[in-house]
């Protein structure tokens, strides 16, 4: 089987594919990536075919983040469907359909922010699946806000048209044939109502290129460990939250050491004897040694942290965030706090909370549980399969 995977140029949506991929060539398939080929080629391994196609957008993809990276709820999210993946979607397109036919695809699989790839795959009648690098589409995320959810709807329409791609009313966000959910009910929740196929295969992980270096030794055995991380395209936004994260270890020095995965350039005044601060660190390499994370809600480090049973902290900003950190609450596995209006007593209390009440400790390790149990990578590829 030949397996072409569609994806934009996040490490969020590239690292499950990485995984599932990896899998899928240890069984003999062959696979390849489309997308912009600069930054797949950062985020991919080193051996992996890549075939270009959105090498340019509009501004450059530095200049997005950094429009972005300031704006909060509707103005988040338009920004994101006119700025963002509607342009990616036209800018892939051409690229998509080259590599279709240059790879001839058996399974065109596409993230479910990489438009192009369905659009293609419809048009030369290839089958394809959707991968969903996070389950808050899958949550009818504007039941409250229909109006919102119209709008969206309508941006997707109006692409569709223009690719003479708007007959019966389909949705490139949710292949009718397979879904892959990376998570599971268990931290999704069981209110949701997941066709047959979609299959909730839980966390895939797999090899990444060369992680950053990391002061193992500075660790310190006698505290407990925690680390804090924005996910890298949020760490600018992050200089406030950063300041409620040295007043909260300065009050919790005697019990805890903070690794603050965050540029210098972002930490104002001095950081506390009990903060390790690093540019980047080794996050799969680095989870076992702890005992819970501060996140802002990506689902990947989200997922990566119940993966090790840790308990987390949420600071939702934008997007898909507060989906993802209500799921956590819910679930029972963590505390969710105010990204922009936390301080560092309210931080230093919702650690006190993950660490010291053994309740979302437990909660982390039934997730844990489910998403061994769910398989990843080898149950998605299993998925796969069976459609050939």
């Amino acid at each position: 089987m030949r397996v072409l995977f569609t994806v934009p140029p996040l490490a969020g949506h590239v690292n499950p594919t990485a995984a599932v991929g990896a899998e899928l060539a240890s069984r003999g398939h062959e696979v390849a990536w489309t997308g912009p080929p600069g930054e797949l080629a950062r985020l991919l391994p080193p051996h992996a075919r890549i075939l270009p196609a959105g090498e340019h957008v509009a501004g450059g993809y530095a200049g997005l983040h950094e429009r972005w990276r300031d704006l909060r709820g509707v103005a988040a999210l338009r920004f994101l469907w006119e700025e963002a993946l509607i342009p990616l979607a036209r800018a892939m397109e051409p690229g998509v359909r080259a590599a279709a036919a240059r790879f001839a695809p058996d399974v065109l699989v596409a993230d479910q922010q990489a438009l192009a790839g369905p659009i293609v795959a419809r048009r030369l009648d290839i089958p394809w699946v959707t991968s969903a690098s996070t389950s808050a589409e899958l949550t009818r995320p504007f039941a409250g806000f229909p109006k919102v959810g119209e709008w969206v709807s309508e941006r997707i329409g109006a692409l569709l048209s223009e690719y003479g791609a708007d007959d019966g009313g389909w949705d490139p966000r949710f292949s009718e044939r397979l879904v892959w959910v990376f998570s599971t009910p268990e931290l999704v929740g069981t209110g949701a109502e997941v066709p047959p196929h979609h299959a909730y295969v839980g966390p895939a992980f797999g090899a990444r290129p060369a992680a950053p270096d990391f002061p193992w030794r500075r660790l310190d055995p006698a505290r407990r460990r925690v680390l804090v991380s924005l996910g890298t395209l949020n760490q600018e936004a992050g200089i406030r939250f950063y300041r409620a994260v040295l007043g909260a270890a300065e009050r919790l020095a005697d019990d805890v050491q903070l690794v603050l995965s965050a540029p210098a350039s972002t930490i104002v005044g001095r950081a506390p004897a009990n903060v390790l601060v690093q540019d980047g660190v080794p996050q799969l390499e680095l989870l076992p040694h702890l005992d819970a994370v501060v996140s802002h809600g990506g689902h990947n480090t989200v997922c990566e942290a119940l993966a090790h049973g840790l308990p987390l902290v949420v600071a939702p900003i934008r997007d898909d965030q507060p989906i993802v950190a209500r799921q956590v609450v819910e679930a029972g596995a963590g505390v969710r706090v105010r990204f922009g209006r936390t301080g560092p007593e309210e931080l230093r209390d919702a650690l006190t909370a993950v660490l010291d009440d053994p309740g979302p400790r437990r909660a982390a390790r039934r997730i844990q549980a489910s998403f061994a149990a769910a398989g990843g990578a080898a149950a998605a590829a299993d998925r796969l399969e069976k459609l050939s």
